[in-house]
């Protein structure tokens, strides 16, 4: 198996998973759904956004300086660490972790794990992804419109979920928020 081969199977297990974790953690009740379509935009924000930066990439435009190889090569290793990180997360949280955003029943502010250092480690891995999505197709205009308008539209997502999360658990999130950064350890 070559290395486009490879991406392109990563990709595939990556869009696969995504569609599974989604069927998983819906949840349907509408009493403590707070998402304000917030998974639709994502939806609707990355589709066009992957679509427009493949084009870039097959055009030739803005090639990165240090040749393709490197470029797929170090793509990959940034979407399976994102997608590590993703899924460590998802699997963190278990129940509490949901594709919409909502606060269950007998929901409870986790801070093990990654969850110590940042607050929304899943989307901080899913973000890493893209990012070396952009960078494995080996072009700048395919890191900018994939990254940019995905992480405008995760950076509206978690604005909505930490409103929820900010009336759910009040003083204690707060405590929380000021103990932990949003998407980079230490950092932001």
């Amino acid at each position: 198996m070559n290395w486009w081969d490879l991406f392109l199977l990563i990709n595939l297990l990556w869009f696969l998973s995504e569609i599974l974790i989604g069927k998983l953690t819906f949840h349907r009740s509408k009493e403590t759904q707070t998402d304000r379509n917030s998974l639709p935009l994502l939806w609707l924000t990355i589709l066009p956004s992957i679509f427009i930066g493949v084009y870039f990439s097959f055009t030739g435009w803005a090639r990165l300086p240090f040749g393709p190889g490197i470029a797929l090569k170090s793509g990959l290793f940034l979407i399976l660490a994102g997608l590590l990180l993703r899924w460590s997360a998802v699997l963190t949280l278990r129940y509490y972790f949901t594709s919409n955003v909502q606060i269950l029943k007998g929901h409870q502010l986790v801070e093990r794990g990654l969850y110590r250092l940042i607050r929304h480690p899943a989307y901080a891995g899913s973000l890493i992804s893209f990012l070396g999505l952009g960078i494995a197709l080996n072009s700048w205009l395919s890191v900018v419109v994939i990254f940019v308008p995905i992480f405008l539209a995760f950076s509206r997502r978690i604005k909505i979920e930490e409103e929820a999360l900010q009336k759910a658990f009040g003083s204690d999130y707060q405590k929380y928020k000021k103990r932990s950064k949003k998407l980079i350890p230490f950092i932001y």
